[in-house]
């Protein structure tokens, strides 16, 4: 009764090792070098072929207004964020700090509506913005994609043992993260221009992640442009039920 099943199975050298070479194996899976499958000569990882599946079910729950889309999304982030890190993207990985964040508070505000903001599913109603929050968005933007591109710029100085290259891309990368904080806010609250903002993120991103090689990436955001139109399209045609049903 003494004997622990685990201690005793390492004691065993021939399965020791084979305990160790299954750990090996596990943590290079999250290698972006250790390939998957190969398409066309393009050389897939576990990490980028999981990221894109998770990333694009989440956005594709996500313009069906479905709340299971809020923690798909948090594997989703999991998994970017690693991947990020490896390809010198580092504010994209930053952002996934962010994404990490949001996701559990949009889970919580989907499920849990203020009295007069609950659709026929007892979840958030979605809703337009109003002009001032669409002129402090376009103001916000701007400035956040300028003073975080040259923060990004300089990571590399600040702090050689963390970031050992310089960032790609810096502003564009930084744009993605600013518009990408601001749509992800509006989609917490269910504002339908959130979607608009998707569509400059995606395809911004698009063109930056095939520059930089991870190609499945770009294809996922390429596709991503055609959820978000469909999401953009969907979230109207629910504001314009609520009409109908109050008729």
């Amino acid at each position: 009764m003494a004997t622990f099943t685990p201690c005793f199975y390492l004691q065993d050298p021939e399965l020791r090792q084979g305990t160790i070479i299954k750990i090996i194996a596990l943590k290079n899976i999250f290698d972006i070098q250790t390939e998957f499958f190969n398409v066309l000569g393009y050389s897939m990882s576990y990490l980028e072929f999981f990221g894109v599946l998770t990333g694009l079910a989440a956005t594709w729950l996500s313009a069906r207004a479905h709340i299971i889309s809020w923690p798909v999304g948090i594997i989703n982030v999991l998994l970017s964020f690693w991947l990020y890190y490896q390809v010198h993207l580092y504010p994209d990985m930053l952002l996934q700090v962010f994404f990490f964040i949001t996701n559990l508070l949009g889970w919580w505000r989907w499920a849990n509506p203020k009295p007069g903001e609950a659709d026929t599913k007892k979840q958030l109603k979605v809703s337009f913005m109003k002009p001032a929050q669409l002129t402090r968005t376009i103001l916000i933007a701007g400035a956040g994609t300028f003073l975080l591109g040259n923060f990004a710029g300089r990571l590399h100085e600040w702090f050689p043992a963390v970031f050992s290259a310089p960032s790609s891309f810096p502003f564009a990368d930084s744009f993605i993260m600013v518009m990408s904080i601001l749509a992800t806010f509006y989609m917490i609250q269910k504002k339908i221009e959130c979607w608009i903002i998707w569509m400059l993120v995606d395809l911004t991103a698009t063109v930056l992640y095939y520059v930089k090689g991870i190609r499945f990436y770009s294809l996922e955001y390429l596709v991503f442009t055609g959820i978000v139109l469909m999401g953009f399209l969907h979230w109207v045609k629910e504001y314009r039920s609520y009409s109908s049903q109050q008729a």
